[in-house]
């Protein structure tokens, strides 16, 4: 069935509503967004991931490494963006961009400095070389990105998920009626998501350093052969020499206790996030949508936020626990791929994201 015949049936909003997301269209991508931990499954079991270190270096589907993670990581920010500016335009009871309390303008600003930092700082201008993407997995991460920020701008704007079975926090008619807790909790949420931030970059630019001294290191290492042989030869230098150049952290700083503290250190800036977005709940105008009922892993954060008072940034909550389901077998695959090309003696001791817990 199309979307088109699917939308007729009553199954799900018309296309239309999702550019922006009406009431209804943001209440349906929660949904099915809430569910993703469970596409991440498979990822458990598989080694398939045409990407980076894994990626298949002759494939017609491949999209060049450097294009491929500026677009797939613009997708989030440009929407969210566009949301941002045109929602207000188009439902009632939504403030404009420049009317947004000063927590949800410090949200939106915090993930599209994020995504920035992605989608244009690092592969245009910071990552030494960037291995080839396949199509199918740009499609997957662009689409996921999309997800994301349709939530998140809508959510930020002023759209209040109506969660079957649980009270919501009445939103204060200002900022002077929040409870100390509610107060504080955004101080401390956009402390982590800095430490986060910074942490996750510097992890960043430390493997990029040791690829790039690898690389020179192995050039100035040929150099010195050529030297030293008494026949004329022809080598063919690749056109980037950082390309498929690979070496293994050594045991200092984060890297330690693990082998991929940038994953991680994102993961520490999220849950800053969530913590912000517990005041851009609760200082906005706000839309009911229709009734969204929770995944039962989001049970547990929907009783809890209950239980202090709090009302729920599910759209935060959704994308953190989204993010962590999908890394960390990543992470996981990359230790196995560590081991494998350096030695299981040089993991040894090390973790892939969590310290002390080796399988993780």
């Amino acid at each position: 069935m199309t979307m088109a015949a699917a939308a007729a049936a009553g199954f799900l909003p018309s296309l239309a509503a999702f550019f922006p997301p009406t009431p209804e269209a943001y209440a349906f991508q929660l949904r099915i967004f809430q569910y993703f931990p469970l596409v991440t499954i498979s990822q458990w079991f598989s080694s398939y991931h045409p990407a980076g270190k894994t990626s298949l270096p002759r494939d017609r589907f491949n999209i060049p490494g450097r294009v491929a993670w500026c677009l797939m990581e613009l997708v989030g920010p440009v929407q969210l963006v566009y949301i941002l500016a045109r929602l207000p335009q188009q439902q009632p009871n939504i403030v404009s961009l420049s009317s947004l309390p000063l927590w949800n303008k410090i949200a939106a600003a915090l993930y599209v400095v994020h995504y920035f930092n992605r989608a244009v700082v690092n592969p245009l201008f910071v990552a030494p070389s960037i291995s080839p993407v396949r199509a199918d997995v740009f499609l997957f991460a662009a689409f996921f990105n999309w997800l994301n920020s349709a939530c998140l701008g809508a959510w930020l704007v002023g759209y209040r998920a109506n969660v079957e079975g649980f009270n919501t926090v009445p939103v204060p008619s200002s900022s002077s009626e929040l409870g100390p807790v509610q107060r504080i909790l955004p101080y401390v949420g956009l402390a982590i998501f800095t430490i986060g931030m910074v942490g996750n970059i510097l992890s960043e630019r430390t493997l990029w350093r040791l690829r790039r001294e690898e690389a020179h290191r192995r050039a100035a290492a040929a150099a010195e052969k050529d030297k030293k042989e008494t026949t004329t030869t022809t080598t063919t230098t690749k056109k980037n020499p950082y390309s498929k150049v690979y070496v293994i952290p050594p045991p200092k700083g984060l890297f330690r206790w693990i082998l991929y503290p940038h994953y991680a250190l994102e993961w520490l800036e999220w849950f800053g996030f969530v913590l912000i977005g517990t005041a851009a709940t609760t200082t906005t105008t706000t839309t009911t949508t229709p009734p969204i009922k929770l995944a039962p892993w989001l049970i547990p954060f929907a009783k809890l936020a209950e239980k202090l008072h709090l009302p729920l940034p599910l759209p935060a909550l959704v994308f953190v626990l989204n993010i962590i389901s999908t890394m960390l077998p990543q992470a996981r695959r990359g230790r196995k791929w560590y081991a494998e090309k350096f030695g299981k003696e040089a993991v040894a001791g090390r973790s892939a994201t969590i310290p002390g817990i080796s399988f993780l």
